[in-house]
Order: structure tokens, then C-alpha cells, then sequence
């Protein structure tokens, strides 16, 4: 037990060591920043000198000695464990001060995390003045971004099923924090490049936040808590993007939207004090006494299974049910979460251009992207206490529903002349917000422990992935009518109703344990 303490202390110590080569790299950009005070905080052109180029090797060498410091040593034992202990709780314990904590820490770290991809669309003017290029040469940025959190979302949750959950949040914060020199970069090329980092960074953090969380409520609690979590962590990213934007832009420009990274990152790593490792988790890797620790934060405790309940890994005409039912699932969500890509940063930003182009006042269209952030707040609490009141899988069908009477709205809208376009885009609004509010919650309650992450991550991927199509359509200049557009995305939505209502599972009350093939417990359809 000493030697696992003096263990545990010395990876502690390598991953603030590997935290601080990275703060003392990024604090190396900073004199260039500066110096260009002058003249707006210009950069474009400028050489990079000794001291930046030194300290991106910093954080290249210290983000190698923090994943150092959080990987733990003995995998392959670990993976080689199977435990006969079951956690008993937190499935049946009431909130404790313990939950609480967790989810108020998760959605500050979520808000940390939805705050820099939301802070894109602030940084596109100022990087068009500065660097004289055209628009379309900037989406590049955005473009490469949506590209990082595409496979950051599937690579985060991988690391986080092998390694954990912590150490994956943990991680990503330090990477986050290097990528904040995309403040300091003289040219264009540099911007989108580190861009794409910072995306590969940030876009696993949502997916492991979900996969954390699911594992650690009660199950009477598990589906608000995640909505309200979820939701609240994305809209209040997206309002301190545009509260940073109005106070600290107009005087040190786009690039302080970026170099934010820095204190918002530290901020993430000093949060994992709070942020405990997955009971079950690490129930599946046989270190059963680091359980036992987090489980009595919790209230909870772990239990020897029965006989009858360790009669062993799934039989072969059990496992090809089983795969095949997960694989349905994820292809069902997966194609939903494209569709609501392709609403959200495709249709919803087309349409003011649109309706302008079509007659209508930029008042109108200014008012429809107010409408969007007015509807998103309480949208977050309603869906919440419907899939959690309701159903998990009628929500989420609800909520995709919605969406295909607001794309149906907006076909009409162009193809008769003089319809009014607010109840289309309100009902497209009210279903996307609501699409995304509940869909990473309820792929993190439709998957087993052992690939939980992964699948919420690969979902999370296809959220993104329906954004680089849209961009990529954009950058092009090959954006399609309104009419076509809202038909397009409208046919695999309602596909994607078909396939959730086929094979989506109410996942409401559920004990994940029923879930887990290291728990031995299956339901009677096999999966």
C-alpha cells in the first residue's frame, strides 16, 4: 500500500511538471504578443523569435511528461482484471454534497471547454483585417477546427476507456492549455494549424464529461443531471465567448480570445482536484481499493457478486445479439447527430443570408439569431425534466420530431412567397437545442462501461462532422437553395427517426449495471 501511495505521489509530481513546461511555453509567446501592442496587436508577418520557437518545444515535452505522470503504469494487468465486485451505489443512493460538487465542477469545465469552438465566429473578422485575406480563406479556420474536434471526440473517448476518465479530462485541459499560443501566431497557416489543436483538444472533453457522470449519479437523477449539465456547459460557453468578445477584443484584439486559453486551461487542470475517477471504472480494472475511496465520497460501497450473477463473459449466440444491437444503436445516433450538424452550422446559418437575399428586413433575420440564444436557456431546463419525467428515448424522438416540422416549415417557407419565417425556424430551433441537449446523454446511458466513452465519442464526432460538410460547402461557395437545403437535411433525419425508433432503447431508471457484460447482466433482448 506505501509503495502504491509513493507511486501515485510521483506520477502527481511528472504531471505538474509536464503542466508547468507548458505554462512557462505559452508564457514565452507573450513578449512577441505585446510587442505589437502599437499597432493593435498586429503579428501578421512578423518573424517568430528564439523564445517562441523554444517554448513550443516546451509544450511539446510537456505534454509528453503529463500523459506520462496520468497513464497508469500497469494496463496490461488491469485490462487482464475481472473483479467478482459490483458497484451497489451510487445506482441507489440519494444527491449528496459529493454530486453535487461533481456536476457544478463539470459544467464550469464544460463552459471552459465550449467557450474557445464558440469563440471562432468572433475571430474571423479580426483575422480578415489583420491578415488581408478573403473570407473564404479564413473559414479554413473554423473549417480545420470542426476537423480537430471530429477526431479529438472519437480519440478522447478511446483513451478515456483504456486509461480513464480523469486522466483523459485532465489531458486535454494541458493540451488545451499549449494550444493557447494560436494567439501568438504571425501567420495564417500557424492560426490554422494550431486551431486544429486546440479542436483536437477540446472536442473530447464533452463526450468523457457524459461518460463521467452517467457512471457517478443515481440512477433516479442520472437523465436531468446529464441534460442540465450538458446544456448548461454549452450555453454558457457560448455566453462567455461573446461576453470575452464585447469586453476584451476591442482592446487587445481577436487574439486574446485565443491566450485565454491559458488561465481558462490552468483553471481546468486545478479543477481535476475535484473531479474523481469513475467507481466503475476502476472497478473493471481490479483496483478495487481506489474505488472503495471514491465510493465513500459518495455514499456508496461495493458488494461480492453472487454466484449467479459471475456465470461468466457472454456465450457466443448472447455476444452476436449483443454487437450487433450496439452497432444499430450507434449507427442511429451517429446519423442523427450528422443531421443536427448540418441544421446547426449549416441551415441556421445560411438562413438569415437567405431570407434577406429573398426580401425580408435585416431586422428579421437579426431577430431570428436573437430568437436562437433567448430559446437555448430554457430550452436546457425543459428537456431536462422531459427526458428525465418522460421518456429518454420518446424525448429524444421528440426532439428529432421537431426538427423535421422545422425543416418541413422552411421548404415551405421557400417555396411560397410571402410565408412568415417564424414558426419554421423556431420549431427548427426548439428541436435542434433539444436534439443536442439530450443525445450525448442518452448515447452515454445506451452503451456498456467498456466502450461507453468511445461510442458517446464517436457521437459527439458526428455532431462536429455535419459542420465540416456544411463549411466545406461554404468554402467552396457551393451553398445550396433553401429549398434544397432544408430537403437535403430533412430525408436522413427522418431516417434517423426510423433508426432510433427501431433500435434506441429507454434507458429512463435503468441501472447501467444492466448494461455492463462485467456486471453479467442482460436484458431478455440480448444487448
Amino acid at each position: 500500500m506505501q509503495k502504491a501511495i509513493a507511486g501515485k505521489e510521483r506520477r502527481t509530481w511528472i504531471f505538474l511538471i509536464g503542466v508547468a513546461a507548458v505554462t512557462i511555453g505559452v508564457l514565452l509567446h507573450l513578449p512577441m504578443f505585446w510587442m505589437g501592442r502599437s499597432m493593435g496587436f498586429h503579428m501578421a508577418g512578423m518573424a517568430m523569435d528564439p523564445g517562441m520557437i523554444a517554448g513550443m518545444w516546451l509544450i511539446v515535452g510537456g505534454i509528453g511528461v503529463a500523459a506520462y505522470g496520468l497513464l497508469p503504469r500497469n494496463l496490461t494487468r488491469q485490462l487482464a482484471a475481472s473483479g467478482e465486485l459490483a458497484v451497489t451505489a451510487p445506482e441507489d443512493a440519494p444527491l449528496s454534497p459529493a454530486h453535487w460538487r461533481l456536476m457544478f465542477v463539470l459544467v464550469v469545465a464544460l463552459i471552459i471547454d465550449v467557450m474557445k469552438p464558440a469563440s471562432l465566429g468572433f475571430t474571423i473578422p479580426g483575422m480578415i483585417d489583420e491578415y488581408r485575406v478573403p473570407r473564404e480563406t479564413v473559414s479554413l479556420v473554423p473549417f480545420f477546427a470542426l476537423i480537430g474536434t471530429v477526431l479529438g471526440s472519437f480519440l478522447w473517448g478511446v483513451v478515456a476507456d483504456v486509461y480513464g476518465r480523469k486522466a483523459s479530462i485532465l489531458l486535454s485541459a494541458v493540451m488545451f492549455v499549449g494550444t493557447s499560443i494560436c494567439g501568438a501566431m504571425p501567420s495564417l497557416a500557424w492560426n490554422i494549424g494550431m486551431c486544429f489543436l486546440m479542436g483536437a483538444a477540446a472536442g473530447g472533453m464533452l463526450p468523457v464529461t457524459y461518460a463521467l457522470l452517467a457512471e457517478m449519479m443515481p440512477s433516479r437523477h442520472r437523465g436531468w443531471s446529464l441534460v442540465l449539465v450538458g446544456g448548461l456547459g454549452a450555453v454558457g460557453g457560448y455566453a462567455a465567448a461573446s461576453l470575452m468578445s464585447a469586453w476584451l477584443v476591442p482592446t487587445y484584439s481577436w487574439r486574446i480570445l485565443w491566450l485565454a486559453n491559458l488561465p481558462s486551461g490552468l483553471l481546468l487542470v486545478m479543477l481535476g482536484a475535484f473531479i474523481p475517477e469513475s467507481a466503475k471504472f476502476l472497478m473493471a480494472r481490479g483496483r478495487h481499493e481506489e474505488a472503495r475511496a471514491v465510493m465513500a465520497r459518495f455514499g456508496s460501497s461495493v458488494r461480492r457478486l453472487a454466484p449467479a450473477e459471475t456465470g461468466g463473459t457472454p456465450t457466443p449466440s448472447q455476444a452476436a445479439p449483443m454487437a450487433r444491437a450496439a452497432k444499430a444503436k450507434l449507427a442511429a445516433l451517429s446519423l442523427t447527430a450528422i443531421c443536427w450538424g448540418l441544421v446547426n452550422f449549416g441551415l441556421l446559418l445560411w438562413l438569415p443570408i437567405e431570407l434577406v437575399a429573398r426580401g425580408y428586413s435585416m431586422a428579421v433575420s437579426s431577430k431570428l439569431l436573437a430568437a436562437s440564444a433567448l430559446i437555448a436557456l430554457p430550452t436546457v431546463f425543459l428537456v431536462a425534466w422531459i427526458y428525465s419525467a418522460w421518456s429518454t428515448k420518446k424525448s429524444v424522438l421528440a426532439a428529432i420530431a421537431v426538427t423535421l416540422l422545422g425543416l418541413a416549415g422552411v421548404l415551405w417557407l421557400a417555396i411560397t412567397s410571402g410565408a412568415s419565417p417564424v414558426l419554421p425556424v423556431a420549431l427548427l430551433i426548439v428541436g435542434s437545442n433539444g436534439i443536442i441537449a439530450m443525445l450525448l446523454p442518452y448515447a452515454a446511458e445506451s452503451f456498456p462501461l467498456r466502450i461507453r466513452a468511445r461510442a458517446t465519442g464517436l457521437v459527439a464526432a458526428c455532431s462536429k462532422l455535419g459542420g465540416v460538410l456544411a463549411q466545406a460547402l461554404a468554402i467552396l461557395a457551393i451553398i445550396p437553395t433553401l429549398a434544397v437545403s432544408a430537403l437535403m437535411i430533412a430525408l436522413p433525419t427522418a431516417l434517423s427517426l426510423i433508426l432510433v425508433a427501431r433500435f434506441g432503447r429507454e434507458t429512463r431508471g435503468l441501472d447501467l449495471r444492466d448494461l455492463d457484460p462485467e456486471g453479467h447482466v442482460f436484458d431478455k433482448s440480448g444487448y
